[in-house]
């Protein structure tokens, strides 16, 4: 599985041991991990606006995930600019 703002060449591009991660449900980043060491409890709940190529706003835009109905995914909202 594919860690999201890793480069898909790298052989390194999957989970790493020691990290924690969710997994993003729909949206142009459907399937991929994010990481979210580090993040607090809150900011996990919060959910965070990704970078991505593959969203309705082409490069530089972003999609929106946040915590849905299932502890460790995070659900797309939309896309933003």
């Amino acid at each position: 599985m594919r860690v999201y703002g890793h480069d898909p060449d790298n052989p390194q591009q999957g989970p790493q041991p020691g990290r924690e991660y969710v997994e993003l449900l729909g949206g142009p980043l459907d399937g991929q991990l994010h990481d979210v060491t580090g993040m607090s409890p809150t900011e996990q709940q919060e959910g965070a606006l990704l970078i991505t190529e593959q969203g309705a706003y082409g490069p530089g835009g972003r999609a929106d995930y946040a915590l849905g109905d299932e502890p460790g995914r995070w659900e797309w909202r939309g896309d933003v600019p």
